[in-house]
């Protein structure tokens, strides 16, 4: 899978990364609440779940070893990594200027 995000992190102008596992129950509880909230505001951002249980290598070659973690890129380059305790509401607020700015709305 490694090789596979860094492909689409490259590809595609906004990609956002949760890294979790099914024990981590935090993880599971903000999967559909984050998701949802970015396509709703950012329609055209990526969204990947990495399974750490599966992905160890891809996991540790991102610097993730505690959950959850959550790592946005923008343009291919890492933007925002948020780990363990943050606000959805807060990261969709975080990336609003930029993305803004990547889709040439300087309002």
């Amino acid at each position: 899978m490694s090789s596979n995000l860094s492909e689409i992190i490259q590809t595609h102008d906004a990609v956002l990364v949760l890294f979790g596992a099914p024990t981590c129950r935090v993880c599971g509880d903000i999967k559909p609440h984050l998701f949802e909230a970015v396509q709703k505001a950012y329609p055209g951002m990526q969204t990947i779940y990495i399974n750490c249980n599966d992905e160890v290598d891809t996991c540790a070659q991102r610097g993730v070893f505690s959950l959850p973690v959550v790592q946005v890129y923008l343009q291919g380059q890492k933007f925002v990594e948020k780990i363990r305790v943050f606000s959805i509401a807060g990261l969709v607020d975080e990336l609003a200027r930029p993305m803004q700015l990547m889709q040439g709305d300087e309002s």
